[in-house]
């Protein structure tokens, strides 16, 4: 009996903690930080034979209209190869700011990462090398909170940038996003604090 009673105390918790993240993804999602930065981060979202994935479009877009407007003067743009893929999502989105006008030279790739955590871990090591010191982070809305915890930990000084046009625009479309994206970050988090406490037994000041 107490067993019972136990799991479905620390079940309660648990569903308590999902929904919170719920609102708070959902709310923070509704936010722009968008200011001048010395880069911006594109985060990869697949790409459709040799063109980027309609997502993975609006991300590209909205990197575009910061560069125009002069919010950044640089571009990183992330992801590797998906399967059946000779062209990675960074080369793929590379090519397609520069048909769109933005000078090769303004533009970095990184084409290592599968996931959000390592877009943003490759990410900041061109950052290091070309001593960019702030980006500004460029995904999906229902993708920022848990973007940016990430490229914290990483220890990039970000800035959150959604996209104002999103292909998850029907209810239909959004919901399961938010669950999806609030089940990760919910996911995220203790796994960030195991990660962190580990790394403080060799160096203390990694503790985010």
């Amino acid at each position: 009996m107490n067993v019972c009673f136990a799991v479905r105390i620390l079940s309660g918790v648990l569903l308590a903690f999902y929904l919170f993240n719920v609102w708070s993804v959902y709310h923070f999602s509704q936010t722009t930080q968008t200011r001048p930065a010395d880069c911006v981060i594109i985060l990869g979202a697949g790409i459709a034979g040799s063109h980027p994935s309609p997502v993975f479009r609006e991300r590209l877009e909205h990197a575009i209209t910061l560069y125009r407007l002069g919010y950044v003067k640089k571009a990183i743009v992330t992801g590797g190869f998906s399967p059946g893929n000779s062209m990675s999502d960074a080369a793929t989105g590379q090519h397609y700011l520069i048909a769109h006008g933005v000078p090769a030279k303004d533009i970095y790739i990184e084409q290592q990462s599968r996931v959000t955590r390592e877009n943003l871990r490759y990410a900041h090591v061109i950052m290091r090398k070309k001593h960019f010191r702030t980006a500004l982070i460029v995904s999906d809305p229902l993708h920022m909170k848990r973007a940016m915890l990430i490229a914290r930990d990483a220890g990039i000084a970000a800035f959150s940038s959604p996209t104002p046009s999103s292909r998850f625009r029907t209810l239909n479309a959004q919901l399961p996003f938010l669950l999806r994206e609030a089940f990760y970050y919910s996911g995220y988090q203790p796994v960030r604090y195991f990660v962190a406490l580990r790394n403080t037994v060799q160096n203390p000041s990694t503790f985010p």
